[in-house]
């Protein structure tokens, strides 16, 4: 390969919304941004289990943009087949893998022991992908790096992480190496979000990797407070129990906080709230030490980690099946995947009286997209389960950026990218943002598929 070019391939996050996976090749590095597990359906979470197509102990180092599992699941395989290298990322990138690393692999274990003691796995023994121990491991290889500082990797190539504005900690990352620059954007955040910062403004770059989760749409403009409003008010008012699917990082504090205001309001009754996801729990702190990420006062903290009755054991999980309604149970995970609220919809999906309020983005092939399509049943450990409870979805409470939102972030770049490459997304919104780039902007735009590879060359002199 020249030293004036850099190759690029793209082993997840290609034609799907989860999985992000990037190669990038240098002269003399070679790096993995982001590290993903893909979600969704059997055939893409088949791809989890595949061998990878390059040697990991030939990876130099990893960056990740945040924290999320679809962009961070996949580290403990990847140091169990022989990465050695640095995991750079920022500091409340760091702490929030220290959560969610080691809970994803305990959902792992527990669902495989699940599924070995009631025989319902087709693998004899049914094993998790990843185990505790391989999630502490992957841990010690992780290196806090400052945001807007550029930080070298070798003699010829550096990076900047820059502020995303999606979650805690996240960034996007700008890469240079020997004349040619290639920036990532992660998962992109909202400019207006009530909790988040906006997004920086991008450096100038030669290529751009940019998500398309939303990139056919527009976010309703609707008030988010006045919406859960709408949803939980007729629930409550029959003596629902209302089973909130929810992402634990990020969209759970932030629903705390609007119960919390609603209830200060006087906009919904005293009902009990509780929070059934440790991780969730452990996240909710983290908005104290890392002020500097967000818009919320302490005030806005304490309120929020006040608004619910933290559940912590499996016995007082379990517990809630016998509570009487009204409440509200917020648990992992958003998609509903896996987690505790799997046994809550087990529990609570049958009774009409009852709400399932699914709270953000539902990728194809999840419990949490059938449930919204109006499936008359959903599987759960191998059995079919009626859905007979209102099934709905929080349209204004998403933490990306809509395809306005994102082609608004675009135009901050001081010059128009030579090439930009469109990923994290579903066909039909990864194809719209394309045309809407080339439409409104003029600027040149693909969508690679899973696992193209393709040279970036400087410019000429």
């Amino acid at each position: 390969m020249p030293n004036t070019s850099v190759r690029l391939s793209f082993h997840g996050a290609a034609g799907t919304v989860t999985g992000s996976r990037y190669l990038l090749e240098t002269a003399d590095r070679r790096i993995l941004i982001d590290c993903g597990l893909f979600q969704g359906y059997k055939q893409l979470r088949l791809r989890n289990w595949s061998p990878l197509p390059f040697a990991a102990k030939d990876i130099d180092a990893v960056i990740l943009t945040h924290a999320h599992i679809d962009h961070s699941g996949f580290l403990p395989v990847l140091t169990r087949q022989g990465f050695r290298g640095p995991i750079y990322c920022s500091a409340a990138t760091f702490e929030l893998c220290k959560i969610l690393l080691p809970d994803s692999a305990h959902l792992q274990e527990e669902d495989a022991r699940f599924a070995n003691r009631h025989g319902f796995s087709k693998h004899k023994p049914a094993l998790p992908l990843y185990t505790q121990l391989d999630a502490q491991a992957c841990l010690q290889q992780f290196e806090v790096v400052p945001m807007d500082t550029r930080t070298a990797l070798g003699a010829s190539t550096a990076f900047t992480l820059q502020r995303g504005g999606h979650l805690l900690g996240a960034c996007f990352v700008r890469i240079e190496s020997r004349g040619v620059s290639v920036t990532f954007s992660g998962d992109l955040g909202r400019p207006n979000d009530p909790i988040l910062h906006a997004p920086a403004a991008p450096l100038a770059t030669d290529f751009l990797v940019c998500e398309s989760t939303y990139g056919d749409r527009a976010h309703p403009t609707i008030d988010p407070e006045a919406e859960l409003a709408e949803c939980l008010t007729p629930a409550l008012a029959r003596a629902a129990v209302v089973v909130v699917p929810t992402f634990a990082i990020g969209r759970a504090q932030a629903l705390m906080l609007q119960i919390a205001r609603l209830k200060h309001q006087g906009r919904l009754p005293e009902v009990p709230v509780f929070l059934d996801s440790p991780m969730a729990i452990d996240a909710s702190g983290l908005y104290r030490r890392f002020v500097d990420e967000h818009r919320l006062s302490t005030i806005d903290c304490d309120d929020m980690c006040r608004a619910a009755t933290f559940v912590n054991s499996a016995e007082q999980s379990k517990s809630l099946s016998g509570r009487s309604a009204p409440m509200i149970i917020l648990s992992a995970s958003g998609m509903a995947t896996g987690g505790r609220v799997i046994h809550h919809l087990k529990t609570f999906v049958g009774d009409p009286r009852n709400l399932i309020l699914l709270a953000g983005f539902q990728a194809p092939g999840t419990r949490g997209a059938s449930l919204i399509s109006g499936a008359a049943k959903v599987r759960i450990h191998g059995e079919d389960w009626p859905v007979r409870a209102e099934v709905r979805q929080l349209q204004a409470s998403s933490s990306h950026a809509d395809a306005g939102e994102i082609l608004a972030w675009l135009k901050q770049l001081p010059k128009p990218p030579r090439q930009i490459f469109i990923t994290h997304g579903e066909p039909g919104p990864s194809d719209a943002l394309r045309q809407h780039i080339e439409h409104r902007l003029g600027w040149s735009a693909i969508v690679p598929e899973h696992r193209q590879t393709v040279e970036l060359t400087a410019r000429s002199p």
